[in-house]
């Protein structure tokens, strides 16, 4: 290694795990001479040295051993690996719940399910000159498994059950009610349970009748608890 007679010189590196795939950030470099430096978000660093001076590392309260400055062979590429293992997590995107996306999902899901159709006998053929008209082999086998079309028929029924309960909920949620009527607890609880609204009316009421909806619906509940008996 060939330095300079007298003077300071810079070691310049870059700082990696054990498995020398990542570089590490923060890692504290020290020198004898009193200089320190600091990895940046990238591994590199770059410290100031004289020619008798040894430097080491440190990573949470772990140093290493020295590194006389005459013996590195290259002072601008001293590169070194920790023993460290870095975990790397694969990116996770974190969102709020949402109706549409989930209703999405759950249709790409159980798409088989939601798609299917009871069987029946199709006609087949006929298209062409001298193709003779017939019926769909598979259809008619499909309509003589009559326990998997009624299984089939069932869950689709039920999904489709479950998915309007989602969209009642979405729509007449607590969070609504309480805002237009400072019900909470049991009352909001009662109130939630009397008057919830059928799929068909959430479905197609615009915001400004199913807020009216709520209004109205509250006015009776008003007037039932104000005649309701009192305990004592």
């Amino acid at each position: 290694m060939a330095l300079p007679c007298a003077g300071q010189y810079k070691v310049k590196g870059t700082v990696y795990d054990s498995s020398r795939l990542y570089t590490l950030e923060a890692v504290t470099v020290l020198s004898t001479g009193g200089k320190g430096a600091f990895t940046d978000s990238n591994g590199n660093y770059e410290i100031d040295v004289a020619e008798k001076d040894s430097i080491w590392f440190s990573y949470l309260g772990k140093p290493t051993v020295k590194y006389p400055v005459l013996k590195m062979t290259d002072p601008q590429n001293f590169d070194i690996a920790l023993h460290i293992n870095v975990t790397v997590l694969k990116g996770v995107t974190v969102r709020p719940r949402n109706y549409r996306l989930d209703s999405l999902q759950n249709r790409i899901d159980y798409a088989k399910i939601f798609n299917y159709e009871r069987p029946g006998l199709k006609v087949t053929g006929g298209g062409a000159p001298g193709v003779g008209i017939g019926f769909d082999l598979d259809e008619i086998i499909r309509v003589f498994q009559f326990r998997r079309n009624k299984n089939m028929l069932k869950f689709q029924e039920r999904l489709i059950e479950q998915e309007h309960d989602k969209f009642i909920d979405h729509r007449f949620n607590k969070q609504l009610v309480r805002r237009m009527t400072n019900l909470t607890d049991t009352e909001l609880d009662s109130f939630m349970v009397a008057y919830r609204p059928t799929y068909e009316f959430a479905a197609t009421a615009s915001d400004y009748e199913f807020n009216s909806y709520i209004k109205k619906c509250f006015e009776y509940f008003k007037a039932n608890e104000a005649r309701k008996p009192k305990s004592f």
